[in-house]
């Protein structure tokens, strides 16, 4: 296993059980950013939340420096050569991450103008492309506008990460790879969702930006 996946395991015994499948949605996640991809996220409440999180995790540095390349900058130095040093030491390299739950008129005016249970569904189906990465978050596994949006995910060709709990719910049977931690309350699902994906951002960040 990965270094930072036996680092987690040591700390949260418990998540043994998820070793293989955090294994399984880093290669997926790995392959799809090596070709461009991007990843989306959803949730529902605190899992919602978590998506917001790990974007911030992916779109800046987390435990890394990662500084523009030296081509960017000079192309930066083309377009305003009085500013290019400064924009490029105030940017990071990026992982692209787009939070679902984050597009708050969008959601509303579909919730109000055609389906409240779509309004996941609807994003994936108008950002999503073949090679992308879903990562749907649910405690249950079982809420209805997660599924509908890796059933859409699936039908253009996104791989599906789920993260849920102990039974895996429905998301177990649609998903490419469904991490299901062992517990059943909301919030000790919720409380090992977050060291898992922490791990996943830094064994990403270390795979795209360590020097």
């Amino acid at each position: 296993m990965n270094k930072e996946t036996d680092k987690l395991i040591n700390k949260y015994p418990e998540l043994d059980v998820c070793g293989k499948d955090i294994e399984n949605a880093f290669t997926i996640l790995t392959e799809s950013f090596r070709k461009n991809g991007k990843l989306l996220l959803c949730g529902n409440g605190g899992s919602a939340a978590d998506c917001e999180h790990i974007v911030g995790e992916l779109m800046k540095g987390f435990t890394l420096q990662r500084p523009v390349d030296a081509e960017f900058r000079k192309q930066l130095s083309h377009v305003d050569s009085l500013e290019a040093d400064y924009i490029a030491d105030n940017l990071q390299q990026a992982l692209p991450a787009i939070s679902l739950a984050s597009q708050s008129a969008l959601m509303t005016a579909f919730a109000n103008d055609v389906a409240a249970d779509m309004v996941y569904a609807q994003q994936v189906y108008g950002y999503g492309n073949s090679g992308d990465v879903l990562i749907a978050i649910s405690t249950s596994g079982n809420s209805n506008n997660v599924l509908k949006a890796v059933k859409v995910a699936k039908s253009l060709g996104v791989k599906t990460i789920g993260l849920t709990g102990e039974s895996g719910g429905r998301m177990k049977d649609v998903c490419d790879v469904t991490i299901c931690v062992p517990y059943q309350e909301t919030l000790d699902i919720q409380e090992r969702h977050l060291p898992i994906y922490h791990t996943l951002c830094i064994m990403l960040e270390k795979e795209f930006f360590k020097q």
